[in-house]
């Protein structure tokens, strides 16, 4: 009994153990009434011994980039089992551009170097970067001439990407950016979880949660 119960306290201190410094806890976080369920379930895009949390977002909403400096401060302190994509959203005509901007930028390999950028551009700079040829402009600031912006931004790997994007939307049952989704399974945003601050826990506890499911159902070592 002596040895179950020291057992037992050592459990409890593990568990309680915070998270990395200035990061909100999850495990004494009430996600419940946090989040929705996706129905059905959508694949992920990684294997199975990790967490694909999508960041579904738009470059021209501001809610979107207050946003970005909570999931800027996720991505720097999430588990290694994590994996942080992002996908843009498309409710509109006018929201074609910066997702085949988003998009562009991915295939050429310059996504972390212009995402933020794209948000400042339009936002604090005030830029109007609606359209084609204001976007074309925009990525020769990184490197990209024009002929090469031109022949990804309308290329066929850039629909169907987009393509994808509005498939996946609906799928999700995105109604709104930004929102996020956590392995196929649940979705959030400011508006279900209160916050953005609670977005984040919502998002590290779930990530937990299917992290111990994985473990708890992966085979013994023989």
């Amino acid at each position: 009994m002596k040895h179950a119960r020291i057992a037992f306290v050592l459990f409890a201190m593990l568990v309680s153990s915070p998270g990395p410094a200035g990061a909100p806890s999850a495990s004494d976080f009430d996600v419940e009434g946090k989040y929705q369920l996706v129905q059905p379930v959508q694949p992920t895009e990684t294997g199975p011994a990790t967490v694909e949390v999508v960041d579904v977002f738009w470059f021209g909403c501001s809610h979107c980039y207050r946003f970005l400096a909570y999931m800027e401060a996720f991505e720097k302190e999430m588990p290694e089992y994590v994996r942080l994509r992002r996908m843009p959203a498309v409710f509109g005509e006018n929201w074609i551009p910066h997702a085949r901007a988003f998009y562009t930028a991915q295939l050429l390999g310059i996504e972390t170097e212009v995402y933020r950028p794209l948000f400042e551009a339009i936002h604090d700079e005030g830029r109007v970067l609606a359209t084609r040829e204001a976007l074309m402009t925009f990525f020769e600031d990184f490197g990209v001439a024009a002929g090469e912006f031109a022949s990804v931004y309308d290329s066929f790997a850039v629909e169907s990407l987009l393509r994808k994007s509005i498939t996946m939307q609906g799928r999700y049952g995105i109604r709104g950016t930004p929102s996020v989704v956590v392995n196929g399974k649940y979705r959030t945003s400011g508006r279900i979880a209160g916050s953005y601050d609670n977005v984040i826990r919502v998002i590290r506890a779930l990530s937990e949660r299917e992290r111990a499911q994985h473990l708890a159902l992966r085979p013994p070592p023989s």
